[in-house]
């Protein structure tokens, strides 16, 4: 490990001579390299970027009149010098630095602008194997970190909001500060961080390298929350480079400020929605589904999803999988609901979520494929857990039907409504579906049986609701994400009126099981999939 020389204070104001920039997207260059020069400042630059800076007709140096190398290799050696890299780390204080600088000809560099070749956005749109390795930019990232740890003496920029501020600096008093130079610093390197991030996930995805030795996790600040989970937490919201069609991504049209709650809400009822082909709806509260349901079209669907459990669908998160219609809105404002998130709305739609000003409208343009490969994160103490994300898809053709009797069509239908549904609940999970609309959920229990009772008791209030005589489960499918460790949480399902069960099996009481099925005459799936969510 190097020793800390023994260099002098850094100075708290530096004004600055000499600007290198170098961008990809070079929106507002003119703008910027126009106030640099007015203020004095010479400006080095390369490639495209010292072309547009010459058609605005500022006065401009390229990197090769400092080095005295052209631009080589299909541009991928132009900045790699000591002259340059000479001129962004020389301590300008220190006498050996000095006298270094002064004997090889290397002048200080003291602003920079770089934003770093579009590896992020190649990947994003698809791009080859060869296009995103061609824009894994080098001279790049070694000048940001050059600079970032040379902050003593250099203001480094790697986006707009970094050129404004010390361009606003400059115009103030000349000079940059300690201060700001810090702060700039800091995000150059989470930049690179987040940069060198991108590059080595793309990569281990290339090698199929699904546990790789070292997982970097970068996130670009999109919201710094009110709080977090509670007032006396501090919360903010990152966007990672997944385009995936959500919350992250969405567009949110009117409302107050998102919390982390309705964040984390907003995005368990999208995923859930988008496991549909049919027009759907899904209710979030507290993280877990209290109403799911299918229909001709989206108000229909809706108003299904609602009968599940209309007491916990008040202040929940409603997703659908078409945009709304007036119709839809008028439907969903009946109640208090926090967050709707749909790939549109049209304008009639959007007047009426206008009237509900605290109510939350996310756009997202598109919805998640559900059976597109991909990783999910959870934090612990000092750790991070990774995984796959769940693609589990039941088929007819993937059952196995354990007990005399054979399901009917119409329950093998509502089976794999209420597995899918079962996919998206903390488990302990018991879902009972019928006929496209879920009929009670049990969520989140230490045991089975807990779940299965209280699925039960929002079917039978649902039913009351309806000014039936019997539960909504009467005549439905139970689904449970894991397997029956015992006939009890079965016999429960039974008797709140579920005629057909669908679980993974695997239990050592398996046959205990199936023999109380075939007792009570219903018919029961294995899936042979588990499918718990924590």
């Amino acid at each position: 490990m190097p020793a800390a020389p023994d260099f002098p204070p850094a100075p708290d104001a530096v004004k600055p001579v000499r600007a290198l920039i170098s961008l990809s997207d070079k929106s507002g260059l003119e703008d910027v390299a126009r106030a640099l020069a007015e203020l004095g400042v010479e400006l080095v630059s390369t490639g495209g970027t010292r072309a547009a800076i010459e058609k605005a007709g500022l006065p401009v140096k390229d990197v090769a009149d400092l080095t005295g190398f052209p631009e080589m290799m299909d541009g991928r050696v132009k900045t790699l010098h000591p002259v340059v890299h000479g001129g962004l780390l020389g301590v300008r204080d220190a006498p050996e630095h000095a006298k270094a600088m002064a004997e090889h000809g290397i002048g200080p560099i003291d602003l920079v602008w770089i934003d770093l070749y579009p590896f992020e956005a190649t990947i994003a749109g698809g791009g080859d194997f060869a296009s995103a390795v061609e824009n894994i930019d080098i001279g790049g990232p070694a000048m940001i970190r050059s600079s970032a740890k040379n902050h003593g003496y250099v203001a480094v920029c790697v986006d707009r909001e970094s050129i404004d501020e010390a361009v606003a600096a400059l115009k103030a008093d000349g000079t940059t500060g300690l201060a700001l130079r810090k702060r700039l610093a800091a995000r150059a390197f989470a930049r690179t961080a987040a940069y060198d991030a991108a590059v080595a996930g793309w990569f281990a995805g290339q090698v199929a390298d699904a546990a790789p030795a070292r997982k970097t996790i970068a996130g670009t600040l999109a919201q710094t929350l009110r709080y977090g989970e509670n007032p006396h937490q501090a919360g903010a919201f990152y966007r990672t480079s997944e385009t995936r069609p959500g919350v992250a991504n969405a567009r949110q049209l009117q409302g107050k400020e998102l919390g982390y709650n309705n964040i984390a809400d907003a995005d368990a009822a999208y995923e859930l929605v988008a496991e549909f082909d049919e027009p759907a709806c899904v209710i979030v509260k507290h993280a877990n589904p209290c109403g799911v349901a299918v229909g001709e079209d989206l108000s229909e669907a809706y108003a299904r999803a609602l009968e599940c459990d209309a007491v916990s669908a008040f202040g929940g998160v409603v997703a659908v999988n078409r945009p709304l219609t007036e119709a839809d809105a008028k439907l969903i404002t009946g109640i208090f609901t926090e967050v709707v998130i749909a790939p549109g709305a049209d304008e009639a739609a959007r007047a009426v979520f206008a009237a509900k000003k605290n109510l939350r409208l996310l756009i997202t343009d598109g919805l998640p494929d559900p059976l597109q490969p991909g990783q999910v994160f959870r934090s612990v103490a000092g750790g991070l857990l990774v995984q796959s994300r769940d693609l589990a898809r039941i088929t007819p053709a993937d059952l196995k039907i354990v007990t005399k009797r054979q399901p009917t069509d119409e329950e093998v239908r509502d089976m794999l409504f209420a597995f899918t549904v079962a996919k998206h609940v903390k488990s302990n999970a018991i879902v009972y579906a019928r006929a496209g609309q879920t009929a009670g959920i049990g969520a989140g229990q230490m045991n089975r049986r807990d779940s299965a009772r209280i699925a039960a008791i929002r079917a039978k209030e649902a039913g009351e609701a309806k000014g039936l005589a019997q539960s909504l489960a009467q005549g439905s499918a139970c689904a449970s994400e894991a397997f029956f460790p015992f006939a009890d949480g079965l016999l429960e399902a039974v008797a709140a009126g579920a005629t057909a069960v669908i679980q993974p099996g695997g239990s050592i009481r398996d046959e205990e099981v199936i023999a109380a099925a075939d007792d009570k005459g219903v018919a029961m799936a294995f899936t042979g999939i588990r499918v718990f969510r924590h």
